[in-house]
């Protein structure tokens, strides 16, 4: 473990790897964007397209102004959701290896989701608007519900795999998916992802009460950057979780890209329907249920790994 693994720029040089890693984003993106649509329009399979009118409109739409916004931070909100979206694939193995191998990919992958806290909140702030505002307010207090236990659920991987790489994570999984031996962690990330990107039961931040609350100012690129950089993170959680839970490119017969890209895919899926299907939460409540609830139990669930790791069933 203590040899740097290869990575994507080690073999194809730095400017291919990065164009390949942004390549890899907007598709992880536009796939999400276009199940949700599909899911949207009750199964209509030529709704898969909507995502990509959507972007050519928001391209060419004038943005909203409001009365003195801090124009400076609000750019930098909307736009820094998108970066961070796109560094959080550096460090996911598509194709066996990541961009960058940092010997802390799942931390940088966390950082990247943490950062979006900051990200979120200068979006909600910069118009000084009162439903941005509360947006933002919202996005803040429900993170206190679900950032320790995806902290945890990060370390009980490591714990397993033995290292902070992905790559390592990945090969630890040969014979036994982690998803077998860890089921919550597994729930919790994906949920965790979701609530980062404020979707689906956690989409109060830019819920309808607040007339869309961050996204509520928002139009054109200022839009296309926000609602962009969401989709791309959550396949990006999509990703990650086929990477630290489901084996990675592990399968029979099929190229490991390949079945790296099935896995990935279903579990888009399952965030899309999921999302579409469950009701949105308080804040608050979630806040207790993750300080009550998630924050045991995913503790709880590290100490179990930790002792399965002690007796040898991850080697």
């Amino acid at each position: 473990m203590a040899e740097r693994a290869q990575t994507t720029a080690d073999a194809l040089g730095l400017v291919p790897a990065v164009a390949l890693a942004v390549l890899v984003a907007l598709l992880l993106g536009l796939a999400f964007a276009a199940v949700d649509s599909v899911v949207l329009a009750g199964g209509r399979l030529g709704a898969a397209v909507e995502p990509v009118r959507s972007t050519v409109r928001s391209l060419t739409e004038q943005r909203r102004a409001t009365l003195t916004p801090d124009a400076l931070l609000w750019r930098l909100g909307t736009t820094s959701v998108f970066v961070l979206a796109l560094l959080s694939v550096a460090v996911i193995p598509v194709t066996g290896t990541s961009l960058v191998s940092t010997s802390a990919d799942i931390v940088w992958f966390n950082a990247a989701e943490a950062l979006l806290w900051a990200a979120a909140w200068l979006t909600g702030w910069g118009p000084n608007a009162v439903h941005s505002l509360v947006g933002g307010y919202r996005f803040l207090a429900q993170g206190l519900g679900y950032e320790l236990p995806l902290m945890f659920v990060l370390i009980t991987t490591g714990i397993a795999g033995g290292s902070l790489r992905t790559v390592d994570i990945v090969a630890t999984q040969a014979d036994l998916w982690f998803v077998v031996t860890m089921p919550l962690a597994f729930v919790v990330f994906l949920a965790s992802g979701a609530a980062f990107a404020f979707w689906g039961p956690f989409a109060a931040p830019a819920g309808a009460d607040i007339a869309g609350g961050v996204r509520s100012e928002l139009s054109g690129p200022d839009r296309l950057l926000l609602d962009g950089g969401r989709a791309v993170f959550l396949g990006a959680t999509a990703a990650m979780a086929t990477a630290l839970f489901l084996g990675g490119g592990a399968g029979p017969i099929l190229p490991g890209t390949v079945w790296y890209v099935l896995k990935t895919a279903v579990l888009v899926v399952l965030l899309v329907v999921a999302g579409r299907r469950l009701p949105v939460l308080r804040p608050d409540r979630f806040v207790e249920v993750g300080w009550m609830v998630l924050v045991p139990v995913t503790l709880l669930q590290a100490l179990v790994v930790a002792l399965l790791a002690l007796a040898g069933v991850y080697r």
